[in-house]
């Protein structure tokens, strides 16, 4: 059993969770993700390790209430326990001194990208990040960005804060300012990250992104992970999750995360969420 040491909203849907999980947080590096099993009869969900602390023995996953099994994780208050968290999964991050390197995060995303732009600010890159919602409160961990980066962008679709638009369009800007951009990390909903992949392939920019695709166990035995990276197949669990974005096969992968669609939404039409009460007792709290 691990311990839930703080829980709190950081947007609609969207909730950040510190765990007691000392093993995990002793061996994680950027880009690797655990398993999380609420009961004996749950889903297992992978989530990226968003930080950790070896000095509390804790680390920190943020989620997004989608589908049924990450609505009830998200119904979880600080003292309470999820079953397993297996990990530190996954290859970490390749972390170098590039540059001047660019991390996007699109919605929850932006808790993905968030270890590894600080783990390329460590290295002595000059760091900025791009960070996306649909409207100002789906913008995450802007202040967070801050302390660790020398320059963040908000963006929103309305156009409610920041830069009004997509986070492609903002990247667009600082390519075509004259800004030597030597490395760029994209994380996010998957026609996002093929846009991103689209705007830096005319410039040659190394570009990677961290792939979502359904997944089961996270060791590579079940084969559910299976993604099309340069005309190869690839299991994205333990091949990954991070890869060059110019050759990965969007396409197919959105195939195959469309694959259990109906079975989800039925899922999830049968839950009684209890979320929308949470979340407004804790923004009037």
């Amino acid at each position: 059993m691990f311990k839930i040491v703080s829980a709190e909203f950081l947007a609609p849907e969207v909730k950040r969770f510190e765990i007691e999980a000392p093993k995990i947080a002793a061996k994680r590096k950027a880009g690797q993700f655990v398993i999380v099993r609420i009961s004996s009869q749950g889903e297992r969900i992978p989530l990226t390790i968003a930080d950790s602390s070896v000095e509390r023995g804790t680390i920190t996953i943020i989620v997004q209430g989608i589908g049924k099994t990450t609505r009830e994780i998200n119904e979880h208050k600080a003292g309470e326990f999820f079953m397993d968290v297996v990990g530190p999964l996954g290859l970490p991050s390749h972390i170098e001194n590039f540059g001047t390197a660019i991390s996007i995060g699109g919605g929850v995303g932006t808790a993905i990208a968030f270890p590894t732009a600080k783990a390329l600010k460590e290295a002595g890159n000059h760091t900025i990040s791009i960070i996306g919602g649909k409207s100002k409160e789906y913008v995450i961990l802007e202040n967070e960005l801050r302390e660790i980066c020398d320059e963040v962008y908000p963006t929103t679709d309305d156009g409610s804060y920041g830069y009004h638009g997509f986070v492609t369009g903002k990247l667009k800007d600082i390519i075509e300012s004259g800004t030597k951009v030597d490395f760029v990390l994209a994380i996010g909903p998957i026609p996002m990250m093929k846009a991103v992949a689209e705007v830096t392939r005319p410039y040659g920019i190394k570009t990677v992104v961290s792939l979502n695709p359904v997944m089961v166990d996270g060791t590579g035995m079940c084969g559910g992970c299976r993604a099309v990276v340069g005309g190869q197949t690839v299991f994205v669990c333990v091949d990954g999750p991070e890869f060059d974005a110019h050759e990965v096969d969007f396409t197919l992968l959105m195939k195959r995360n469309n694959t259990y669609r109906s079975e989800e939404k039925s899922a999830l039409d049968k839950h009684v969420c209890s979320l929308d009460k949470q979340f407004a007792e804790a923004i009037n709290n």
